[in-house]
Order: C-alpha cells, then sequence, then structure tokens
C-alpha cells in the first residue's frame, strides 16, 4: 500500500476556490426556528405538546394511584364487537369528561403443560385482544380521543388491563 502524499499549495486553492461557491441544498436553521416550526406545525394539526400525562401523573398511573374513573371489560366480545363496544366508550367518556379509564381485556389463555400435542393450538394466538386493543388505540379513530396508554398497575389489572388517559374534548 503506498502512502497518500501531502495536498499541495495549489490542490488546497482550487479546492477552497470551488467551495467558495457551493451553497446549502436546504436552507440552514437554528434549533431555535426549528423548534418553532415544530411546535408551529402541533399547533395547527390541533396535536397536543405533551403526550397528555405530565411526569406526576405518569408517576402516579405507576404506583396504582390513580382510581379510574370508568371502566370497560372486554372479557368474551369478538374482535369486531370488542372494537366497536372501545370505540363507543371512549366517545361516551370523553362527552362525560372522564380523564382516565381502564380497559380490561385480559392476559389470554394460558396453555395447559399436560396438554397432548396439537398443531392447532400452536397456530391459534392467544389473548387477541391483549394484542391488538393497544393497537387500535393508535389508529386515528381512536387517537382522536386518546392522550396515552399505559399498563395497569396490579392493583387494576395488570398485564390484562390498561389504563387509556383521555384527551380533553375540544
Amino acid at each position: 500500500m503506498t502512502r497518500r502524499r501531502k495536498t499541495s499549495d495549489e490542490e488546497r486553492a482550487l479546492f477552497e476556490e470551488t467551495f467558495a461557491e457551493t451553497r446549502p441544498l436546504v436552507p440552514v436553521r437554528t434549533v431555535e426556528e426549528v423548534r418553532a416550526l415544530v411546535t408551529q406545525k402541533r399547533k395547527k394539526s390541533g396535536e397536543e405538546l405533551l403526550g397528555g400525562v405530565d411526569g406526576r401523573t405518569e408517576e402516579r398511573l405507576r404506583k396504582g394511584k390513580v382510581e379510574p374513573d370508568a371502566r370497560l371489560d372486554l372479557h368474551g366480545y369478538t374482535e369486531t364487537a370488542a372494537h366497536d363496544a372501545l370505540l363507543n366508550f371512549l366517545r361516551g367518556a370523553q362527552a362525560r369528561g372522564h380523564r382516565m379509564i381502564i380497559v380490561v381485556t385480559g392476559k389470554g389463555a394460558k396453555r395447559d403443560a399436560g396438554a397432548p400435542f396439537d398443531l392447532e393450538l400452536d397456530r391459534k394466538a392467544r389473548g387477541i385482544l391483549k394484542t391488538v386493543v393497544p393497537r387500535w388505540l393508535a389508529e386515528p379513530a381512536f387517537a382522536r380521543f386518546v392522550a396515552a396508554v399505559r399498563q395497569a398497575h396490579v392493583r387494576h389489572g395488570g398485564e390484562g388491563a390498561l389504563y387509556v388517559y383521555l384527551r380533553r374534548p375540544r
């Protein structure tokens, strides 16, 4: 391998002359300008700047110290019926001025360790509502009601339930 030779004064002058004529493709902005633009876009779209939950509320949710204003238990619902029930429940809860509700999805059926081998059991999803409800809450139809979603404290159902913090009605 050969060593690279040093750049000559003539090459350096040519480089500087060429780059003196360049302009950025995108205008250069300061951090403050970018923050102002982002804030402006959020205000236009009606997005809340914070996720709807401040640090103190987040801590109280984590410790299970916030009591939900309403509760929806989806045990026994089909996927379609649960989707409709959840959407209607969120609309009603927001209209009544509730701030935090709990949605119980269940943990899903556990497999019996002593059950005989069955291919069908391996293919079936367990706890379908536990899987799809968080996805639904991020959809546009639901997102206009939802400020934040967290797993519930053990007191309120733990893995089988979700805290849903609602946006204020506009």
